[in-house]
């Protein structure tokens, strides 16, 4: 009643900015007239997420979902971006419909609503709109998945506990992320009965594995020679002079350079030369006729998971100049401590929890990147443990919320 009220009140001063500001009533339009004829009365699945990140971090249990459920899918998103991205990864899907989030309208909720047999709403993360929850709730179940809530928020949600309170009554299930989240979203007013955790999407990763001897043969053909092996990943133009610097202050080591962008092996051949050190390309390697050399150039795509599989120490690239990091999950789904730099955006969030877990290391400079070196060798059982740790909390999460997608659509049935 409260949010209805507000809504109201509000809305004439959203047409008066959108008649000021062309984008914005842009933006305004294209969630409010929607073609909602791509609907069809069928069973559905709602999932709504609210920008690109939700929609890649749902990717997982969306698939999960058309490949063992029969419903088609309906998936909303707040963004731009998050519509671009969800149309270039379902577009060859004829069972996934796409829809901008209608901005909680009530009158659109309830018109979607009436065009499909909606089985259940899946919220991504802690999307808390009301008219949404309570319409979707008349007509199925409703649950949130990996859900989580900042300190920020939960401050403000502290707030209107007593309304959450009353509003949570509809959604039948939070699945959450950890046990500090649950604990958040009970104090703010869920059910404790209705409350699980159940790890983090984003760290349901499922990669190749690679047995003892792929990877005793590995070895073997790239010539360690019991030396230490030291893989830099997706590296980028302008880290090379940090990683040499460190290159040349551990002993009995080799180094194993992947670039993220192949054609600029002659640009990084140049610079090894120039620091006097020896180098083989990955493509010349001819395992019968061998020369031990400082450096392996990869000059290959497709190959750096087998690499990071190898290593005794990890670096992601990307992260040592502003480009904004690649994937830190690869180097710990090998067991392997990744060592990456400050610039994360591309990576934020994981890297936030990574360094929570104490299972990285973030650093500035060659100096930085060498004590984590030391760190990581003198206490390797310790973190390769906390690592199993990691993925024993956040394994099949998306298997875990279909069971539980199952139970409900059941004691429904």
């Amino acid at each position: 009643m409260l949010y209805d009220i507000l809504r109201i009140f509000i809305t004439p001063f959203i047409y008066m900015y959108m008649l000021l500001n062309k984008e914005k009533k842009e933006f305004f339009y294209k969630r409010i007239n929607q073609n909602l004829d791509i609907l069809k009365k069928e069973e559905y699945i709602w999932v709504h997420c609210s920008s690109v990140g939700e929609v890649n971090l749902s990717e997982a249990l969306v698939k999960k979902i058309l490949s063992e459920r029969k419903e088609r899918v309906l998936l909303t998103v707040m963004t731009d971006t998050g519509m671009r991205t969800a149309k270039d990864k379902y577009k060859d899907n004829s069972r996934v419909d796409i829809l901008y989030f209608p901005l909680d309208n009530r009158k659109i909720i309830r018109s979607i609503l009436e065009k499909i047999e909606m089985k259940i709403l899946i919220l991504i993360e802690t999307e808390i709109w009301p008219n949404l929850i309570h319409e979707s709730h008349k007509k199925g179940k409703v649950i949130i998945v990996n859900g989580r809530i900042s300190d920020r928020s939960y401050v403000r949600y502290k707030k209107l506990n007593f309304y959450l309170k009353n509003l949570f009554k509809d959604v039948d299930g939070f699945y959450m992320q950890s046990k500090l989240d649950s604990e958040k979203i009970v104090k703010i007013g869920a059910d404790k009965s209705r409350v699980e955790i159940l790890g983090n999407l984003k760290f349901d990763i499922e990669l190749e594995r690679f047995d003892e001897k792929t990877k005793d043969d590995l070895k073997k053909s790239l010539g360690v020679y019991e030396r230490k092996i030291f893989t830099a990943g997706s590296t980028r133009t302008g880290e090379y002079e940090i990683i040499f610097k460190v290159f040349k202050k551990l002993t009995n080591t080799l180094l194993i350079l992947v670039p993220r962008h192949i054609e600029r092996v002659p640009e990084i051949e140049v610079l090894i030369k120039k620091e006097g050190m020896t180098y083989k390309k990955y493509s010349k390697i001819d395992s019968d006729n061998f020369e031990k050399t400082d450096i392996i150039l990869v000059d290959k795509i497709g190959i750096l998971r087998k690499l990071y599989s190898i290593a005794d120490i990890a670096f992601v690239g990307g992260t040592l100049v502003d480009i904004g990091g690649h994937s830190l999950l690869e180097p710990l789904f090998y067991g392997k401590t990744p060592i990456f730099g400050p610039y994360l955006q591309n990576v934020k969030d994981i890297s936030k929890e990574i360094l929570k877990k104490n299972i990285g290391y973030k650093v500035e400079d060659a100096d930085e990147f060498l004590e984590a070196v030391n760190k990581i060798e003198k206490n390797s059982d310790i973190y390769k443990k906390n690592i199993e740790i990691f993925f024993e909390e956040n394994n099949k999460t998306a298997e875990k919320i279909l069971v539980r997608i199952d139970k409900l659509l059941k004691m429904e049935d």
